[in-house]
């Protein structure tokens, strides 16, 4: 059986590291459009309770839609991007693992602080 090559293994670790970062950087884009269409329907709805704009049902019942869809995209974007979370850690984790395992040396003459 063949042993994986730590390079290999680090360059696929780093390319699933990508991945998970733009799905966290969708969860945070529907979790910010959640967060607006919760506050701009309930606004929509205590001002129209309030009386600030005339009662119409068509817009009443996009206001609680907005309000309801919000919250379900919110809830649903936010468990995503917990899990998507903790998933990058450990995979950052065992990338600096077998960083750690590799015989890095110092090439002489080659200073990095100049």
């Amino acid at each position: 059986m063949s042993e994986i090559d730590p390079h290999d293994e680090i360059e696929r670790l780093e390319a699933q590291i990508d991945e998970i970062e733009r799905r966290l950087k969708s969860c945070r884009k529907f979790i910010l459009a959640s967060r607006v269409a919760v506050v701009g329907g309930g606004i929509v709805f205590v001002a129209m309770l309030l009386g600030a704009i005339r009662f119409d049902p068509a817009v009443m019942a996009a206001a609680f839609a907005a309000v309801l869809g919000g919250i379900a995209v919110w809830g649903s974007n936010g468990s995503t991007a917990k899990e998507a979370t903790a998933e990058l850690r450990a995979t950052e984790a065992h990338r600096a693992a077998l960083i750690g395992q590799i015989d890095l040396r110092l090439v002489p003459g080659r200073d990095t602080l100049h």
